[in-house]
């Protein structure tokens, strides 16, 4: 089974409710926001997340429904300590007007919201079934981006057989080249064959791409069989196209047959179209 990186999740069991979004990143980065009263279960659920997946940047989100019965209680030390200091600044400053109620809005750790059920089967309940349907949406794409990553990777060898067969064209064609332009320089003076067999194949040994096409073939057929395999193959597939790009690049580098060029020019561009959709697969 191979996942995206992209998806979505909701659920909401006896007023917990649960948002969570996955979106693309190198590696796994979990976000949690929920209310105080449940910051004890922030580990855990970070902990869960990374059960559940490799990469991307996972946001969870708690929030509690009108469903959930919450007690609230007063600090009332804190209260206590802040209607003193402010006693004191008055008297000490000759300060005017009256300490009021209104003066306490604002502090809002005055407040303290208890649960008063425990509720932590119901908050995973939650959990994992959003986390469930971020999964079931995150696989749904997987399956679409691989069908992509397919395409482009055959659209490669073909390519790369294109490559093979031009290059078998090379030698013969630089040795008639050669041939022909000190057959024209020496004016009909007798050519050394000899000398132009060597010629040739310094030429032949400077613009040799065989053992790139042999890599090609290797990392193409690497990549068919990850595919086949499934799980979480990002990282792997990453390296794969870094290495079938540094293969087209020193191919376009060597050779000077304008037709090897152009065709790895256009193995560079399936390369990155393939490297975009890899970007994705966690």
């Amino acid at each position: 089974m191979i996942q995206s990186m992209t998806g979505f999740g909701a659920a909401e069991v006896e007023g917990f409710k649960v948002e969570v979004r996955s979106l693309n990143h190198r590696y796994l980065e979990a976000a949690v926001r929920m209310p105080s009263p449940l910051l004890e279960h922030e580990i855990p659920i970070r902990n869960f997340i990374r059960e559940k997946f490799a990469r991307g940047k996972v946001d969870v989100i708690i929030s509690l429904t009108e469903k959930r019965k919450m007690k609230i209680t007063l600090n009332k030390e804190l209260a206590r300590g802040l209607y003193e200091a402010f006693a004191d600044l008055q008297r000490e400053f000759s300060l005017s007007g009256s300490l009021s109620v209104d003066l306490f809005a604002s502090y809002k750790d005055l407040l303290l919201a208890e649960d008063s059920e425990t509720g932590a089967e119901s908050l995973y309940e939650a959990l994992r079934l959003a986390v469930g349907r971020v999964g079931e949406m995150r696989t749904r794409e997987g399956e679409a981006l691989a069908k992509e990553v397919r395409y482009h990777a055959e659209r490669l060898e073909e390519l790369r057989k294109k490559v093979e067969e031009l290059a078998g064209e090379v030698v013969p064609a630089c040795k008639e080249m050669l041939a022909r332009r000190v057959a024209e320089l020496l004016a009909g003076t007798p050519l050394d064959e000899a000398r132009l067999a060597q010629e040739v194949a310094l030429i032949a040994q400077k613009s040799d791409i065989t053992e790139e096409v042999a890599r090609l073939k290797s990392h193409l057929g690497q990549l068919a069989s990850i595919l086949e395999k499934g799980g979480s193959i990002g990282r792997k597939l990453d390296f794969l196209i870094q290495e079938l790009n540094r293969e087209a690049n020193t191919i376009a580098s060597k050779v000077d047959d304008v037709r090897i060029v152009n065709v790895a020019i256009e193995m560079k561009t399936g390369i990155e179209k393939l490297r975009e959709q890899v970007q994705n697969i966690q």
